[in-house]
């Protein structure tokens, strides 16, 4: 089988999320292709890799359609690796086969930045896009066409980041303008969301798991069963995604499916974290075991995120599916982990949905503004992980100032002065269930 995909990164998510599905596109004959895995920073999984050819097993757990959920795959999808730190002229061939059609990347949040200190004598430039600008450039010198590239680090518009950090080295390196034309004519950097919990290598289980498959496997990788590839472009006639099953949405535009994320999975998490942390509770799954939060949870999603969102068939489902992985018996998602710098994801998460609720309907969401005032009597009363301005201020001043302050919420709340303090008058008096229930009345 050809090699036809350059993947930056060697760990779990990508092998539980873009190799997976390489691998079903190749299992059903719709695609004639392997991944070569580079290892994008110094002491990555090479070796492993190539000493076990490439293999590994997934397991993918959870729940589907009400059901629970376990499959096991063997993934072949993967060729072998290459180290660029211990064998560079290795890494560059792989610029000279014309098979080579897409670059898949997932280098953290922290990859696609430009480092100036990098030198195009590198061998390699420590940079993730210093990397790739030295192998773009070897490409446009053996006059082959350019890439798809597919990056999947978690920030917005990562391609066009990308893509401006190869320009930046490009013109830094004095690589010439027909380079930099090449650049922007022959390879389309397509802007990506994705969304798997991809759980990796389950230490407590991973005995049982060998006994499964029959062998002991290093790379063994376990992530949940529900999966998401939101792609800028379409390219369904070389990579047939969508015909091999995968979830896969070809658009010329992220931002509404970005929003619908955020809104829906992300908001739903920021609005139940407080309420299920001053109930004692410590998982995700844990909260929607319990009625009330469970309740209390819908009424969040159905009765004001997707109303204001869209009731689009696309968000429902979509709802649906976030139910269902809160559910999901193999994740132990702990809120103590959700809760870190809670009120920055407040304000991009739950707050937009507030706004237009209040633009829409003339009043205020109660449940939203309820779970707002969990925040503030946690953070009051307990140590959290948020900057020392932000904690040593709500614990020193009064709602009426913390919304008020629009360094914590880029914009004055004052507005939910009065719900906020009656919210917290209701924990303080009733307890934090019956203030659920009252929230929810």
């Amino acid at each position: 089988m050809k090699e036809t995909v350059i993947q930056f990164g060697t760990g779990n998510f990508l092998r539980g999320f873009a190799d997976d599905f390489i691998h079903r596109m190749n299992e059903q004959d719709l695609y004639d292709g392997k991944i070569v895995i580079v290892q994008p920073t110094r002491g990555g999984k090479t070796e492993l890799l190539n000493s076990q050819n490439g293999r590994y097993n997934l397991f993918l757990r959870g729940i589907e359609n009400d059901k629970e959920v376990c499959e096991h795959i063997l993934i072949e999808s993967v060729s072998r690796g290459v180290d660029p730190y211990s064998n560079y002229e290795e890494y560059l061939r792989l610029a000279e086969n014309p098979d080579m059609r897409f670059i898949i990347s997932n280098t953290t949040e922290a990859g696609i930045v430009f480092d100036e200190s990098c030198l195009f004598a590198d061998t390699p430039a420590l940079s993730f896009p210093g990397k790739l600008t030295q192998l773009l450039y070897h490409r446009f010198e053996m006059n082959l066409n350019g890439f798809v590239i597919l990056p999947c680090e978690l920030i917005d518009n990562n391609a066009d980041e990308l893509k401006k950090c190869v320009l930046k080295y490009a013109r830094l390196w004095e690589l010439g303008d027909e380079f930099i034309n090449w650049i922007e004519t022959e390879n389309s950097f397509c802007n990506t969301l994705v969304d798997r919990i991809v759980t990796g290598y389950p230490t407590a289980e991973a005995d049982e798991l060998f006994k499964q498959i029959g062998y002991e496997d290093k790379l063994l990788d376990t992530a949940e069963v529900f999966h998401l590839w939101v792609i800028e472009g379409d390219f369904e006639n070389e990579f047939p995604l969508t015909k091999a099953g995968v979830n896969v949405i070809w658009t010329n535009d992220v931002k509404p499916y970005k929003k619908m994320k955020v809104r829906i999975l992300n908001g739903a998490h920021t609005s139940l974290v407080f309420p299920s942390l001053l109930c004692g509770i410590e998982t995700v799954k844990e909260s929607l075991d319990d009625e009330l939060l469970k309740e209390f949870l819908n009424i969040c999603i159905y009765g004001y995120i997707l109303p204001v969102l869209g009731e689009t068939a696309e968000n429902k489902a979509f709802a649906a599916a976030v139910l269902e992985r809160f559910r999901n018996p193999y994740i132990k998602h702990r809120w103590q982990s959700i809760s870190l710098n809670s009120v920055s994801k407040y304000t991009a998460r739950v707050l937009p949905t507030v706004l237009d609720y209040i633009n829409a309907n003339g009043k205020l969401p109660k449940p939203l503004v309820f779970s707002l005032a969990c925040l503030i009597e946690y953070y009051k009363n307990n140590d959290v992980s948020d900057s020392k301005y932000v904690t040593d201020f709500i614990k020193g001043n009064t709602a009426e100032a913390i919304l008020a302050n629009t360094s914590l919420w880029s914009k004055d709340l004052s507005c939910m002065t009065e719900l906020v303090s009656e919210c917290l008058e209701k924990i303080r008096t009733l307890g934090i269930r019956e203030a659920l229930k009252w929230a929810m009345s």
